[in-house]
């Protein structure tokens, strides 16, 4: 790894937005696509959706969105490759890199001043209205309004709260008035904990939301860590170094020095706001909400602050924020307690509801003892299936297939009903209860079956006769990096594990032992 490349992966100084930008387009300059024409918000959307849908999953750089004040960035959560990379390891990797750095968590450092000091507002002179002040985007049609999407609000622990952390985590928001965003706590996490307890004290809740800042702190807040850890120290083992923060003038709350905005304030339990609908990662505009108001009293910011934005729905720049760490933390425990799993994926076409886990051949009931262990750990899941370690789970193709030559409806399936899931699913109850079932689709004792291959000196002919053609001009390919430029559609999954609706490279049967992402 060169050094322009350790800039980007957070083990050298740069821990700012801009520093993971200039080491992505020092080196890998092809990941980076500038729009220089002007855009509405929702024309990004539509670009990210585009780019999807032929494969691509470059970084978008807008200097010229309409009403946003600042250029935008957005689809950087895109490519599981580029997420690796950040932590020095390729896409067969990246669970494995992801533990191990986040176990090695470490305190930030405090430091006397940071950019995101260089322009402070309070008190009346903060107007959440200005784009000046506050850029944000509407990225579909069906969105209440413009939303801030990549909003990271950070807490921390009150002296009332023993035994707690600060914390870190993500919410929707859109502005209410000059001072007031409309926000949801969804997630019921630690935040709404902290609220409560705010709330049984007839207190508010002093926060800071954060909104730009770089990619390893972000998936940071997206760890999924008990209420005796704080996602800053996560940020730390990330970077490999301290994450450097500074605090916030009124309430002292540590947000990262380097961040381009952050609004400062507190959330009133007793006050609400209307507050959706807004494009969840189900696909669905979802208007369930705990509609809090969040009060500013300063924004900070960088005097030239960048937007950056995830772009919301069932786009895998929203979807793959979420579920690396979530991916990262389930991995981890399956290999702790059944060292016969060797992979295990979220596909983007189940959003965060489905996993795929594929496991050796081990004893009777074996599978359905992991299945159970997945739907147990993990409130989100509402489908898990089960192959074995030769199909490949990041194609939902091989473990369709597997579905249809292996499993028994009446033999292999099984539901739970009654679960807590996610209020977030359009399907759950009114109360946000689920149920979960669990598909065996590994070879039965006894299956009488040889499953079909292609012998490796052939495919690897035949991968060097096409790759010869699609360098040809005219092909329709691109040389690295050079279609993204040029509008040239790329091919589905170049260079990573995971293309459209959770695709890889390879193909069907040909020549796989043991595919998916190691869960080591």
């Amino acid at each position: 790894m060169t050094a322009t490349e350790a800039a980007g992966t957070g083990r050298g100084r740069a821990q700012d937005l801009r520093g993971f930008l200039a080491a992505l387009r020092s080196a890998h300059a092809g990941e980076v696509l500038t729009v220089e024409e002007e855009v509405e918000g929702e024309a990004l959307a539509a670009l990210v959706a585009e780019l999807a849908s032929r494969g691509r999953d470059e970084v978008l750089l807008c200097p010229r969105v309409k009403g946003a004040g600042a250029t935008v960035v957005t689809n950087v959560f895109a490519s599981r490759r580029r997420i690796a990379r950040l932590l020095g390891t390729g896409p067969a990797g990246l669970h494995g890199a992801y533990h191990e750095a986040a176990a090695r968590a470490v305190e930030p450092r405090v430091v006397p001043d940071g950019p995101v000091l260089q322009a402070v507002r309070e008190g009346a002179a903060v107007d959440l209205t200005d784009p000046a002040q506050l850029p944000v985007l509407r990225h579909f049609a069906s969105d209440r309004a413009p939303y801030i999407t990549g909003g990271v609000v950070a807490v921390e622990a009150p002296p009332y709260a023993p035994g707690r952390a600060g914390n870190l985590s993500f919410h929707r928001a859109l502005v209410h008035s000059r001072t007031e965003l409309a926000t949801s706590l969804h997630s019921r996490g630690h935040l709404w904990q902290l609220l409560r307890m705010a709330e049984e004290r007839g207190e508010r809740l002093p926060v800071a939301m954060v909104i730009g800042a770089h990619p390893l702190f972000l998936l940071a807040a997206s760890a999924r860590v008990g209420p005796g850890t704080d996602e800053r120290d996560i940020a730390g083992g990330l970077f490999g170094a301290p994450l450097d923060v500074v605090r916030t003038p009124r309430y002292g709350i540590r947000v990262p020095a380097g961040a381009e905005i952050v609004l400062e304030g507190a959330i009133d339990p007793g006050r609400h706001a209307d507050e959706g609908p807004f494009g969840e990662f189900s696909g669905y505009s979802s208007h369930r909400s705990t509609r809090n108001v969040l009060t500013v009293e300063t924004v900070l910011r960088r005097r030239d602050a960048l937007l950056l934005d995830v772009t919301g729905g069932n786009s895998a720049d929203h979807l793959n924020l979420a579920r690396v760490p979530r991916e990262s933390e389930m991995a981890h425990k399956l290999r702790e307690r059944f060292p016969e799993v060797t992979a295990l994926h979220y596909p983007a076409s189940g959003t965060h509801f489905h996993a795929y886990v594929a496991l050796r051949p081990g004893r009777p009931g074996q599978a359905r003892q992991v299945m159970l262990g997945l739907l147990g750990w993990d409130p989100y899941l509402k489908t898990v299936v089960a192959v074995d370690d030769d199909v490949d789970v990041t194609r939902d193709a091989e473990v369709l297939w597997a579905l249809a030559t292996h499993l028994q409806p009446d033999r292999d399936v099984f539901v739970v009903d009654g679960l807590p899931g996610s209020p977030l699913d359009p399907s759950s109850s009114p109360e946000g209860t689920t149920s979960r079932m669990a598909l065996d689709a590994t070879r039965s004792p006894g299956f009488d079956g040889e499953r079909i291959r292609i012998a490796p000196e052939h495919l690897a002919a035949a991968r060097r006769l096409l790759d010869i053609r699609t360098r040809l001009p005219g092909a329709g390919a691109r040389p690295d990096g050079a279609g993204r430029r040029t509008g040239l559609p790329g091919r589905p999954g170049d260079d990573d594990t995971e293309g459209p609706g959770g695709a890889g490279p390879s193909g069907g049967t040909a020549g796989r032992a043991c595919g998916g992402t190691p869960c080591g």
